[in-house]
């Protein structure tokens, strides 16, 4: 009892809530805010979440705000302690493999020796397995032979009702112009008179893309993610509201910061509900979502009407993902 009590009271002095509240983060839970539309219609910007930290392994822990790792990574994994790895479908919080001290969540597309294709209409994955993996875990999807190979268009659409498309393929431009100046992750390929692009994901790594497909800066454009960058996965929103960059906003002033109250300490399952919910009600369509073209809108403006098709440019399949940066700095609007 002595013991319980030198370490209550240790807990109420302001080194020991500063202990416990790192150990938390450290281990634990940490919060973060939605800052953009990239996954919109499954998680929106003004969303505060808690992130599992310990939903695939224990990531070696970062010091807030300044984000300088605690210990070294003796495991050369990322992890104190190695754990599952993302599922195909899971929504994860990583760090991106451009920029090391910012955290991304998106859904997992594709995991490690899968292939993936982004054509006009869509994307198309080629699961590790190949075809006996397709009739097993995707009998009834949509299929295309496409370099001699089954791919499933659009595997996860039927299942997570967030994901979507918008009014025009942004991202599949925005592509066929950073492959013109041999930028981007994906290597640019034609076949039939259409122009694919195809990336291998590498082993332990992991595609990742956002639900909102022509707002969503992600693995298409600076590749994979690595296991040691994962970081968990979303627990419950415990906050919600209206950011200046919500449609909500845009279309009436006075729903800025206007409180979500129907996503208030809703989990993955609960926030995957209501994404059906809002789908049935065609709440989407109403938002004027298929208008907003999320992270990539600015990328957006700096394309140009040239794509693969006109250009008779032969393509670098060993584009780097540096030089897609340098083009985006150098095209800012």
């Amino acid at each position: 009892m002595k013991f319980l009590r030198s370490i209550y009271r240790f807990s109420t002095t302001w080194v020991g809530t500063i202990i416990i509240v790192l150990l938390v983060i450290f281990f634990i839970a940490q919060a973060f805010i939605i800052p953009s539309r990239s996954m919109v219609n499954t998680l929106y910007e003004g969303d505060m979440l808690f992130v599992k930290k310990f939903s695939y392994g224990i990531p070696i822990p970062r010091i807030p705000w300044v984000e300088i790792p605690v210990f070294p990574d003796i495991n050369d994994n990322g992890h104190i302690i190695e754990g599952e790895r993302p599922k195909r479908g899971e929504i994860v919080i990583f760090i991106p493999p451009h920029v090391e001290k910012t955290y991304f969540v998106k859904r997992t597309f594709a995991t490690g020796g899968d292939e993936v294709i982004m054509a006009e209409d869509g994307l198309y994955l080629r699961p590790a397995g190949g075809d006996s993996e397709i009739e097993a875990q995707f009998g009834e999807a949509e299929t295309k032979i496409i370099m001699g190979k089954k791919f499933i268009h659009n595997p996860y659409m039927n299942k997570y009702a967030g994901i979507h498309y918008g009014s025009e393929p942004v991202a599949y431009e925005l592509l066929n112009k950073f492959a013109l100046h041999n930028a981007g992750a994906m290597s640019a390929f034609s076949e039939n008179g259409e122009v694919y692009f195809y990336y291998k994901v590498e082993d332990d790594h992991f595609f990742m893309v956002g639900d909102n497909r022509d707002g969503s800066e992600d693995s298409r454009f600076w590749g994979s993610v690595a296991y040691r960058n994962i970081i968990g996965s979303p627990w419950f929103i415990y906050f919600s509201l209206n950011l200046q960059n919500s449609d909500e906003s845009k279309l009436d002033s006075k729903n800025l910061y206007k409180i979500r109250w129907e996503r208030m300490f809703k989990g993955v399952e609960g926030i995957e509900k209501l994404a059906i919910k809002n789908a049935e009600s065609g709440k989407f369509k109403e938002s004027g979502e298929s208008a907003n073209f999320g992270e990539l809108g600015e990328s957006r403006k700096s394309a140009e009407s040239t794509n693969l098709r006109d250009s008779g440019k032969s393509i670098d399949p060993n584009s780097k993902e540096s030089k897609m940066q340098d083009f985006m700095d150098s095209n800012p609007n």
